[in-house]
């Protein structure tokens, strides 16, 4: 029997194909872009290759490292309790992390995360944001009321099913009566996980995932993978297991076999969103997507905003730390001595510039592709309607979702799609080569014959196609990342280094990355509270 095609070999061929396809044509090389994560500034950090400081040392009494979403909301944090002495130094740019989004002519668009479902009862600190934000309006019978502007206008999800739309991401027509006993045999599985209660009183699954409980006949499921979980379950059907195995790429970038069976089954009982008017299932969603909400942070504090600055060293002094930062504009570096550093980067880099205080662990990371395609019109299709998101059961890619979904009708004039690709199939560090060293027209021939493929439609109707490569996406929530010595021991830090990112949850989700943030400035709080009082 063949053995199934690797990505590389089904990545290979399509570019080839659709290359080839274009030359026979003659057709011009279409317009685009090719970006992602500063991987230049990354290596110079990789590779040690700073200046050393040079100067007076400055005093500042708090140091965010990383402006992403977690550092974001570690300084919005500190804002709110009127503590202003801090500052927030990001290698990129501009803040924002794999929450940033672009813009064109036609609509903004993500470049990166894309929504946000209505926040768990237990997600208080979030919840209070989104009230500032004016996204929460009120409330009735002491549960939350949401902007409905903020929600995802209908349709949300549709599927290419066998050449045919319909609603929804799992197939309604043409499966076995196996195939649907199956999936009702799982929804209610999931279900009854969604209502457990551990033997400590905490929901078995929750977001934030600190709130989860850790009884362990819930956490030993972090012992084996997801995919082993469902085989000794018995959840055999490839339809099935096509759709679980999208939900783990869609959320952790990786395949059942390499996520925990903890992960696999967080994703499908962990969220119980709380809002009135059955909004509890719904996502909130924008044309930037969840740039949005990272773009309101930054607004908040933007006076404490230093980018274009890398943090290459954090040590502790005393009792406070050093950390060395370099100024990729004026091409220098400096030291600052604070009382709390809070490292709010991704772990792996962390275990780079403080390796005294982060240990290494299992740590690992899932690569993706997104591209911004914009159209001259709107897709269409055989059955149901364009949804905010289409994906296609044929694709290796995640489909598609409508930038302008949130901001005009579907009336098939231009738009901008945003397409999504997770790397999932090879090691992350055999992915992350591919993606590199494919140029832009080979990128753009995958991205244009996954959309015709879905729309052809849409032949002669694609005007520009921009991509992005995030060669560290998101962590990867293997087997035993929960017990974790490395994970544990950035969660129970304690200043004057303290760790903010999602990566100490083991899922890569704005509400973890937020209550990550919120976490560590009130560490970092509560210690400077301690020390003034105990000088007065």
């Amino acid at each position: 029997m063949k053995a199934e095609p690797t990505r590389r070999e089904v990545l290979a061929v399509g570019s080839a194909l659709a290359a080839s396809t274009l030359a026979a044509c003659g057709e011009e090389a279409i317009p685009g872009t090719l970006g992602g994560a500063d991987w230049q500034r990354g290596h110079l950090l990789r590779d040690g290759h700073f200046p050393e400081p040079e100067g007076a040392v400055e005093d500042v009494d708090v140091v965010i490292a990383g402006g992403g979403v977690a550092g974001l909301a570690t300084g919005w944090r500190l804002a709110e309790a009127g503590f202003d002495r801090f500052a927030l130094f990001e290698l990129e740019d501009r803040t924002g992390g794999n929450a940033r989004s672009g813009r064109n002519a036609v609509s903004a668009y993500p470049l990166g995360a894309h929504y946000l479902p209505v926040p768990n009862r237990e997600a208080g600190a979030l919840r209070h944001m989104l009230r500032q934000f004016g996204m929460i309006t009120g409330e009735r019978d002491g549960v939350p009321v949401y902007d409905p502007y903020q929600l995802c206008a209908d349709l949300e999800e549709r599927l290419l099913w066998r050449g045919h739309w319909q609603e929804g991401l799992f197939p309604r027509q043409g499966i076995t009566a196996q195939d649907r006993a199956q999936h009702e045999a799982f929804e209610r599985r999931m279900a009854e996980y969604r209502a457990a209660t551990g033997s400590d009183g905490k929901p078995a699954f929750a977001i934030p995932m600190a709130f989860s409980s850790e009884d362990p006949r819930f956490r030993s499921l972090d012992r084996e993978t997801f995919a082993a979980w469902l085989d000794r379950e018995g959840f055999t059907s490839g339809v099935l297991r096509a759709w679980l195995r999208y939900g783990c790429r869609d959320d952790y970038g990786s395949e059942p076999e390499h996520v925990s069976a903890w992960a696999g089954i967080h994703y499908f009982a962990g969220r119980r969103g709380w809002a009135t008017d059955d909004d509890g299932d719904r996502e909130l969603t924008w044309p930037e997507g969840n740039d949005r909400l990272a773009a309101r942070m930054a607004g908040r504090i933007s006076g404490h905003l230093r980018p274009a600055h890398t943090v290459f060293r954090v040590a502790p002094a005393g009792d406070g730390a050093h950390i060395d930062v370099f100024n990729h504009r004026a091409r220098r570096s400096r030291r600052l001595r604070a009382k709390v550093a809070v490292l709010a980067m991704p772990h792996f880099v962390a275990t780079r510039i403080a390796p005294e205080t982060a240990e290494a662990g299992g740590f690992s990371y899932a690569p993706w592709v997104t591209a911004n395609v914009t159209v001259a019109r709107h897709p269409e299709g055989k059955g149901t309607s364009l949804a905010w998101d289409n994906v296609s059961t044929a694709s290796e890619s995640l489909g598609y979702v409508v930038a302008t979904h949130q901001s005009e009708a579907t009336d098939g004039g231009k738009t901008v799609l945003t397409w999504y690709m997770p790397l999932s199939r090879e090691d992350p560090k055999e992915a992350r080569k591919i993606m590199m060293t494919r140029p832009l027209r080979d990128w753009q021939a995958v991205v244009r014959s996954d959309l015709l493929a879905m729309n052809p439609d849409l032949e002669g109707a694609i005007e520009r196609i921009d991509v992005w490569r995030w060669g560290h996406a998101m962590v990867r929530p293997s087997p035993g990342f929960l017990s974790d010595p490395a994970r544990r021991a950035a969660n129970d830090a304690a200043p004057p280094i303290l760790f903010a990112h999602s990566d100490l949850s083991g899922l890569s989700l704005f509400e973890e990355a937020h209550h990550r943030g919120v976490i560590a400035a009130e560490k970092a709080l509560a210690h400077l509270r301690h020390a003034f009082e105990s000088l007065a």
